[in-house]
């Protein structure tokens, strides 16, 4: 059984820094892209990050490129999202997510919520102006 629990999420001040983790079991993790997305109250999930299983590239959104930073140590089975410069806006449920290997990755791939096989539970993170 697959399994993906984040943790990390919490209360921050704006311009704070907070690390999401996700832990994943029950899958080959070192062969599985893994993403992180999130949903704020009203809105549709939104992609965040992804780092694909089999290169070290990494995909950001616009909106956290050069504040957010996406990476994994397969070893211990987790992948993470290091968060800094907080802003209000940042402020959702944020779900890590990971999809089965692939050999092709078609455009916009890795922001499709749809393309993913497994979630996590989420973990809120909320920025306080």
């Amino acid at each position: 059984q697959v399994q993906l629990v984040e943790s990390g999420g919490g209360l921050v001040q704006t311009g704070g820094s907070v690390r999401l983790s996700c832990a994943a079991s029950g899958l080959a993790f070192s062969a599985y892209t893994v993403g992180w997305f999130r949903q704020a109250p009203g809105k549709e999930r939104e992609f965040v990050a992804a780092r694909p299983w089999s290169t070290g590239s990494t995909y950001y959104a616009d909106s956290v490129k050069g504040r957010f930073t996406i990476s994994r140590d397969n070893a211990k089975n987790t992948v993470y999202l290091q968060m800094n410069s907080l802003k209000p806006e940042d402020t959702a449920v944020y779900y890590c997510a990971a999809d089965k290997p692939r050999t092709y990755y078609p455009s916009g791939y890795f922001s499709r919520t749809y393309e993913y096989d497994y979630w996590g539970q989420g973990t809120q993170v909320t920025v306080s102006s």
